[in-house]
């Protein structure tokens, strides 16, 4: 009843920033504390050795304190490399799927989770298939422990059973201080269909020169052209069209272009033939074959129309219209300079003669009314009074020329 303070004792100190733990020295209220205190008798033994604490043996190490598992195995988990095989009913190319995964154990809680990587394009649900938690072991109520796992064993995870073949240097180093022997590691197994996907896909080359895949790298881009006139002038109201012939070396596909000229009186269309390949020798077909409703391929044409058919000087037929091919550009003659080695390229003139103006005459003076009149007949088809000479009569105004004559009888 005589206390006055009933406070407790400081048992935590800080040392360079480190909590550190003290044993008591006093009681509640400042009282003497006979726990941690040493006895009359322990004192006297220890004035009996006073030389041996001072020059004895080294003072022995405190014992550790304790570590909980959640300090000791922060951040500490195992990781071993499985697959599982998976059946594949409704796929007509794979029977059966391969899935690699990785079984991560956390030593401080014994959890454990089973995690997929993601596959590009794989077309299934990947990731985290066990989420992390203490998987169940037996139907008795058991968990899964570390010392359960090894590499070349069978574990069945809710049904699912999944092949260990291999773990990390962690996971190995681990096992084998806690006395674990491990077995050998195994190949990882991967999925035929997936390896299958990785290899490049079959590339046929063709040594030949006429490869159209070849053809167009080379060629894509460059186009002949040529300068031709187009004769219509056997038809009604036909006459001499100026085009231009394009060939297209990518695939061999000719186009020609109307030249269009200013009040001309035609529609600004110049597409006289699109762009296609022109036949050039047919099979002698039968009289049945209906041409004009099927469309030509290489059954019904023996030969098409190639670079070789065409040359400045001469006439070409592309569907039944013929061509007068009389000039061409730069490139073009590069291209058969050195293709086909022709230097021939005189360009042919077709410019025609102006026709020769016919002089108009006007004929003599018939004698019927006034001079100046008559001649208007000639100028147009209804005929204008002449204009009368406005400046004349302002000049010769009241100026009259008088003759004397004398009668011959």
């Amino acid at each position: 009843p005589q206390k006055t303070s009933f406070h407790r004792s400081q048992t935590l100190d800080y040392r360079n920033g480190y909590a550190i733990s003290r044993l008591p020295t006093v009681g509640i209220g400042g009282e003497r504390l006979y726990v941690n205190q040493l006895s009359q008798a322990e004192l006297d033994e220890l004035s009996h050795k006073r030389p041996t604490l001072t020059y004895g043996p080294a003072k022995k190490a405190p014992p550790s304190g304790f570590t909980p598992a959640h300090v000791a195995f922060d951040k500490k988990f195992l990781k071993f490399d499985a697959y599982f095989k998976e059946e594949a009913p409704v796929s007509t190319e794979e029977h059966y799927h391969i899935r690699q995964v990785a079984i991560y154990y956390y030593l401080e809680d014994d959890s454990m989770t089973v995690i997929e990587p993601v596959v590009k394009n794989s077309g299934l649900l990947q990731g985290k298939l066990v989420r992390r938690h203490r998987v169940p072991k037996n139907d008795r109520g058991d968990h899964y422990h570390w010392k359960d796992l090894n590499r070349g064993m069978n574990i069945t995870i809710y049904g699912r059973t999944y092949r260990i073949v291999d773990c990390d240097p962690f996971t190995q180093v681990f096992l084998k201080s806690q006395g674990i022997e491990l077995n050998p590691p195994e190949e990882m197994v991967f999925d035929p269909y997936t390896e299958l996907r990785r290899m490049p896909a079959r590339k046929y080359v063709t040594p030949s020169d006429f490869d159209q895949y070849k053809q167009f790298l080379t060629y894509d881009r460059q186009v002949l052209r040529f300068y031709a006139v187009w004769d219509d002038t056997k038809s009604m109201f036909g006459e001499e069209r100026r085009c231009i012939i394009h060939y297209f070396l990518a695939d061999d596909t000719v186009e020609v272009r109307e030249v269009y000229q200013r009040n001309d009186g035609r529609d600004p269309f110049p597409v006289l033939i699109r762009r296609q390949r022109l036949p050039k020798t047919f099979v002698d077909k039968k009289k049945t074959f209906p041409s004009c409703v099927l469309e030509i391929s290489d059954q019904e044409v023996l030969e098409w129309y190639t670079a070789k058919d065409f040359a400045v000087g001469k006439s070409t037929t592309l569907l039944g219209r013929s061509f007068f091919v009389y000039d061409c550009d730069e490139f073009t003659r590069n291209f058969y300079r050195d293709k086909f080695g022709i230097t021939d390229f005189q360009p042919v003139e077709i410019k025609k003669k102006p026709p020769e103006e016919v002089p108009q005459v006007i004929p003599p003076y018939n004698g019927f009314g006034i001079l100046e009149d008559t001649l208007q007949n000639c100028y147009s088809l209804i005929p204008k009074p002449p204009r009368k000479d406005v400046i004349k009569m302002l000049e010769n105004d009241h100026k009259v020329l008088r003759y004397q004559v004398a009668l011959v009888s």
